[in-house]
């Protein structure tokens, strides 16, 4: 199963490099693109959880690396969930 990471950089201008277990990450994110917070944690969330099932489907349970990749997301979105206009920038893939 072929795993990726890619770059994204926070609305503080902080980037982080994240994994993803499968390449779905591409279907719904571009590089070079950015996100409003919302809409990329929920496009994350479907993401990594689709990444964490075909995993499970392949060896029998699902990706800890991919939800923990989620909640890590999810806990660092959280600190921009009161800036309205907060937008969460995808950089690059690295397969």
């Amino acid at each position: 199963m072929p795993e990726m990471r890619f770059t994204i950089r926070w609305p503080d201008g902080q980037s982080e490099r994240c994994y993803s277990p499968s390449l779905v990450v591409k279907d719904f994110f571009t590089p070079g693109e950015s996100y409003a917070l919302d809409d990329f944690l929920a496009r994350s969330r479907q993401a990594l959880k689709i990444a964490s099932d075909r995993v499970e489907a392949r060896y029998g349970m699902p990706c800890s690396r991919a939800l923990g990749q989620l909640a890590r997301l999810e806990a660092a979105g959280g600190s921009f969930s009161t800036h309205p206009d907060a937008r969460v920038a995808v950089e690059s893939f690295d397969e």
